[in-house]
């Protein structure tokens, strides 16, 4: 749900994850603000109400679960889907770096919403939620995978810590805009989220107990993963006391997380830790794009080309890099004459001039290819 607040003072702890902890239950947790990050990631795309509302919300998980990385590295975040919205991508680079893009079909979120269909799930549609933990190019990524199926982005996540970690968790996501009247001016919407995490996490394994295997005869709209620990009394509290965070503790700048946390836990004592700041910030550079054009042979290059130019834009921040193919060209002779000995090399391969008609969109991230977005590829145009 959207909540529209009015201005007020901005939160001293915005764009940051404040850790806790509550020893009398047992539980640890994560709460997280943001506020001018995100507005800036929403900012840099012309994305319709309802796909900010959902990244917001995708923004907030990744926040919550990325900066409980201890290592150096990356936790992305992404879905695919057949719903209006086919994708989300939200990386999180440690340990403060967040990025985040969607695609979908513009027509069909506004006959969603004008239709009143207009929740997460909805959007959504069937499909799978994955989360990848990415420690570098010298280990091997680590990926949980769980189903969209009708879900929202908190059950999803609850699927997957009772699934892959077999942690008792519960996750509340919110997402806001917040108006901003100044005299004589029109009003102005910045976007905000938040979200807190809780899990349980007791000395005592035996006080965690977990089915091993999926119940395959549940009733059909039952949640199977709903009951899988056995009704602990610190972890019963601790869950039922979050389930009544409302949406405007999370969204509006004048609840700050202590506030709140003192609110949920203050009869058995929470213990708070240092912030973590988070900051908008993308991954693409000229470099970066520049290695990524030369691994295209020069007929690819070619049917990218318009009117001399190859322009690459980041779908991530939307910056706009440009480039003269005949660099890639000139660069490539050079290497050959080296290699040869001689002072020229062949070029009739390489055609510079557009062949008529805008040039290709980068093949969609589903098809596994080397554009897929959380390989820091962007859409060539």
């Amino acid at each position: 749900m959207t909540d529209q607040l009015a201005a007020g003072p901005v939160a001293a702890g915005d764009d940051s994850v404040l850790p806790f902890q509550v020893e009398g239950l047992d539980a640890r947790g994560r709460v997280v603000h943001l506020g001018a990050a995100l507005d800036t990631i929403i900012g840099r795309h012309d994305y319709p109400p309802a796909v900010s509302r959902l990244l917001g919300e995708a923004v907030a998980l990744t926040a919550l679960l990325g900066t409980s990385l201890k290592f150096e590295g990356r936790f992305i975040v992404q879905t695919q889907s057949d719903g209006p919205v086919h994708m989300l991508v939200v990386d999180f680079e440690t340990p403060d770096r967040l990025r985040a893009c969607a695609r979908f079909d513009r027509e069909a979120v506004l006959a969603s919403v004008a239709a009143g269909m207009d929740r997460p799930e909805d959007l959504l549609g069937k499909g799978h939620l994955a989360m990848t933990v990415d420690q570098g190019q010298y280990t091997s990524r680590y990926q949980g995978v769980v189903p969209l199926d009708g879900r929202s982005l908190e059950d999803a996540a609850h699927q997957y810590f009772a699934q892959s970690e077999q942690i008792p968790t519960r996750v509340r996501l919110a997402v806001g805009e917040l108006v901003t009247r100044d005299p004589g001016h029109e009003p102005r919407r910045e976007w905000r989220a938040g979200g807190i995490l809780v899990q349980f996490l007791p000395e005592s394994e035996d006080r965690v107990r977990v089915r091993d295997l999926h119940p395959g005869d549940a009733p059909d709209g039952s949640d199977p993963f709903a009951d899988q620990v056995e009704d602990d009394d610190a972890w019963t509290e601790a869950r039922v006391l979050v389930e009544t965070v409302e949406d405007v503790e999370l969204t509006d700048p004048a609840v700050s997380a202590e506030s709140l946390l003192f609110r949920l836990f203050h009869e058995r004592g929470v213990r708070v830790f240092d912030r973590q700041p988070l900051q908008e910030r993308c991954r693409c550079s000229r470099e970066r794009i520049d290695d990524m054009l030369r691994t295209f042979t020069p007929e690819e290059r070619r049917d990218m080309t318009v009117d001399a130019r190859i322009t690459v834009t980041c779908e991530f921040c939307s910056t706009v890099y440009d480039f003269d193919p005949t660099d890639f060209d000139a660069a490539e002779e050079n290497n050959v004459a080296a290699d040869d000995g001689s002072a020229g090399g062949d070029l009739s391969g390489v055609d510079t001039a557009a062949e008529g008609g805008a040039g290709p969109t980068a093949p969609d991230a589903t098809d596994g290819d080397r554009t897929s977005p959380e390989d820091d590829e962007p859409t060539v145009r």
